[in-house]
């Protein structure tokens, strides 16, 4: 299959959206990272996103929209209650998925069997483009082989993907970098299943008091069904081995440096670079976790791309705000494997 560069033009929209509603796949942008576009109700499309990815099937899907109408029109969920009501007029369009009880029009492969759905709406220009020009909901993981780093670039789709999917549409870089927020209202009090751009803060702003899943910091439990994308044991991980250590700043770079074997580097605060005396990528700047969020993948991706790397040390960013989404994404990239220095 030769997978079609497309860009932000009338015509290559047009061709987009004639590739998805014909059931094709398509890597489109969005303001978190690129997606793996398909035809939300269209089974044997969505079945074709798991495929390209090699990506379980027990693993639900988010859907798509590109005007809040969409999800009457479609018959997506089966209720629309106050609380998603309010949470849609504050923050979409925008980096927050709501996951509602499932209308009659979502097919088993976006669910994952689940009778709930997962509804965004990305605010992304392009994006609303594409899922216009489509004429239908687009189903939507991270365009990238599963368990890798998300692409937030259309080159790293392009780097995955290439041979495997219709199409990729170059959108730019994408601004928040990390993936959407998860809220789940099918549970009371509604439930945080994926931290992202949107914080836990922000969101009991306006509907009052959630619950924080366990599975955000720590591992799902044996047997534990994933009720939304992006709770994986292993997710979102570099070729190299990757250990976070939590401590403090003299404590990290102490570690690192006296730790230092030919094969490692360091995943760390801009701060830490002049202090360390190996190989470094940035992790953005201390405290400023909207940069993390933004550097985190394109620095993972980095270190894929550097086959001396076998070995990274990551600095542990505090699970606060923005920063539980970046701690949540690492944790996952280093399988849980994380060294406490302050109980060395």
């Amino acid at each position: 299959m030769k997978t079609l560069l497309l860009h932000d033009t009338e015509q290559d929209i047009k061709t987009a959206g004639e590739i998805l509603r014909n059931g094709g796949l398509v890597g489109i942008p969005t303001e978190t990272v690129y997606g793996l576009a398909a035809n939300a109700l269209d089974g044997r499309a969505v079945a074709e996103i798991f495929k390209a990815k090699g990506r379980p099937m027990d693993n639900p899907l988010i859907v798509h929209i590109a005007d809040i109408e969409d999800i009457a029109r479609f018959s997506l969920v089966s209720e629309f209650p106050e609380k998603a009501r309010l949470l849609a007029e504050k923050f979409w369009s925008g980096p927050l998925t709501i996951i509602l009880p499932k209308g009659s029009s979502i097919p088993d492969e976006v669910s994952a069997g689940l009778d709930t759905v997962a509804i965004r709406f990305p605010s992304h220009p392009l994006a609303q483009k594409i899922i216009k020009s489509a004429g239908v909901p687009l189903a939507a993981p991270s365009a990238n082989l599963s368990g890798s780093p998300s692409p937030t670039t259309a080159a790293h789709v392009m780097n995955d993907m290439d041979g495997r999917i219709n199409a990729v549409v170059d959108g730019g870089e994408c601004s928040v970098g990390l993936e959407s927020t998860v809220l789940t209202l099918a549970s009371d009090p509604p439930r945080l299943l994926r931290p992202g751009g949107i914080t836990a803060e922000q969101l009991e702003a306006v509907i009052g008091k959630i619950a924080i899943d366990d599975a955000v910091l720590n591992k799902l439990r044996d047997g534990e069904k994933a009720a939304s994308p992006g709770m994986k044991y292993k997710h979102y991980a570099p070729k190299a081995r990757v250990i976070m250590l939590r401590g403090s700043d003299s404590g990290y770079i102490n570690y690192v440096n006296n730790h230092k074997i030919e094969a490692a580097a360091a995943l760390c605060y801009d701060e830490d670079m002049k202090s360390l005396t190996l190989k470094a990528f940035s992790l953005g700047k201390r405290g400023d976790y909207s940069s993390q969020a933004h550097r985190l993948f394109s620095s993972l991706r980095a270190i894929d791309r550097d086959e001396s790397v076998k070995l990274v040390y990551a600095r542990c960013p505090s699970p606060k705000g923005v920063g539980m989404a970046v701690y949540n994404r690492l944790i996952r990239a280093a399988g849980f494997e994380v060294i406490d220095l302050e109980k060395l």
